[in-house]
């Protein structure tokens, strides 16, 4: 292919009055700039270049679905062709922009790659055309195609076809751009939009209540936005009611269905002191709502404070960790699925619950992006890494030993595997 000219040298070629193609070329290009609609200046740019040419009807395609199709976004003059879809390699304009190259057709009926379905469909006559493809530097996007010029002699001049090809890489430049800032601007609008999620899943967490307060959480987010959740809050009775969970999934359905749930088990979870019928009601409203495919493990439960004792619940999460005194660990299985999967059979089923005490040793409750996170040396934690860490942790304070965990999966720069999340109940 011939290397393609410059937009000055094409305006050069079409002589004329080039200060009046040059005044066009800069109107549109102001137009594309200011728009906020391409649509509607991709109307008014064919309605332009139409007139300019003198031709009696003019179209804009855009390649589309892969490059495998054109389809007409803006047209002006004899027919109203808006909308309609050729194959990519079909007619005059197929072949345009397959070749990227311009075209003066003088006798529409001769040419063998017309295509009389349009003519067929609309009960117009194509004599002549003139055709320019939307390109700029290789990138193929569409292609321009006049029809019939308004002359005596009713024929497009290789003049013509060069103003053309001017105005058709001006506007396949500023098409692109325009493209890029509409893109630009959403992926601003998206990032404002989970910083706000974010924000907002951050004011779901429970205050830190300090050192002498023997529940406490930390949550990581690999991404903006999180699935995983915990909380912690007081009952009038002085026990301590808690859950962490992990939503399946990433992005923002993740997000949503996390903060959804979060909200539910603080809300009921008031006034629902058995942890089992707590998670049976969530799950119940989860079941109702939510996306297909999605669902939560979690486990919920109240801590005594005053008998040591913990009652919790397990729904298809991670097994929670009793470390004992005496360095012994034991780890709770869950015995119900993950919320969201099996709707309840009656209203008041409740999900098993399991008694722990805890005779002044500690539960750890986390996501598998605490044990399926990486290690400097690029392993990653497992259960049996994080037994081994909380041993070498065991002689500090209950925050100080989760900072240490999560530290410890701290990559840098790099972003987290998975969201890591771990809470804590000390009963020391």
């Amino acid at each position: 292919m011939a290397e393609r000219k410059s937009v000055e040298s094409l305006l050069a070629a079409g002589g004329g009055n080039i200060s009046d193609h040059l005044r066009l070329l800069a109107d549109l290009g102001h137009d594309f700039a200011a728009s906020l609609d391409i649509e509607e200046t991709l109307r008014s740019a064919i309605e332009r270049i139409t007139t300019y040419l003198d031709a009696a009807g003019g179209a804009l395609f855009m390649l589309e679905e892969g490059g495998s199709t054109l389809c007409c976004h803006a047209c002006h003059g004899a027919t109203e062709i808006t909308g309609l879809t050729l194959s990519s390699d079909q007619g005059i304009i197929g072949r345009c922009v397959q070749t990227d190259s311009g075209a003066i057709v003088r006798d529409a009926a001769d040419d063998p790659d017309f295509d009389t379905t349009t003519d067929e469909q609309t009960g117009f006559t194509t004599l002549s055309i003139l055709c320019a493809p939307l390109s700029v530097h290789g990138e193929r996007i569409g292609a321009i195609e006049l029809v019939n010029k308004l002359s005596e002699d009713g024929q497009f001049t290789e003049a013509d076809l060069a103003v053309l090809q001017a105005l058709s890489s001006a506007a396949a430049l500023a098409i692109i751009n325009a493209r890029m800032a509409a893109e630009l601007m959403e992926q601003e609008r998206v990032r404002r939009e989970l910083e706000l999620a974010a924000e907002i899943q951050r004011s779901l967490l429970p205050e830190d209540r300090g050192d002498g307060f023997p529940v406490h959480g930390i949550n990581r987010p690999a991404r903006t936005v999180s699935g995983d959740f915990y909380d912690y809050f007081g009952l009038d009775d002085g026990r301590i009611c808690f859950n962490l969970g992990d939503v399946s999934g990433k992005g923002m359905n993740a997000a949503l269905l996390m903060a959804k749930t979060a909200s539910l088990y603080r809300c009921l979870g008031k006034t629902i002191h058995e942890p089992g019928l707590l998670l049976s009601k969530v799950n119940a409203e989860i079941c109702e709502t939510a996306t297909r495919g999605m669902f939560v493990t979690m486990v919920g439960g109240i801590y005594d404070p005053a008998a040591g004792v913990v009652r919790l619940a397990n729904a298809g999460h991670e097994p929670p960790l009793h470390r004992a005194p005496d360095g012994s660990f034991a780890a709770l299985q869950a015995e119900a699925p993950p919320l969201g999967i099996v709707p309840p059979v009656m209203p008041d089923d409740a999900y098993p619950e399991t008694e722990l005490h805890l005779d002044g040793g500690a539960l750890y409750v986390f996501t598998d992006g605490v044990t399926e996170g990486y290690l400097d040396d690029g392993t990653t934690l497992e259960v049996e890494g994080l037994k081994a860490l909380l041993d070498e942790v065991r002689d500090r304070g209950l925050r100080e030993r989760l900072a240490a965990v999560v530290s410890r999966l701290d990559p840098g720069d790099a972003p987290l595997r998975d969201d890591v999340t771990i809470l804590a109940i000390d009963d020391a």
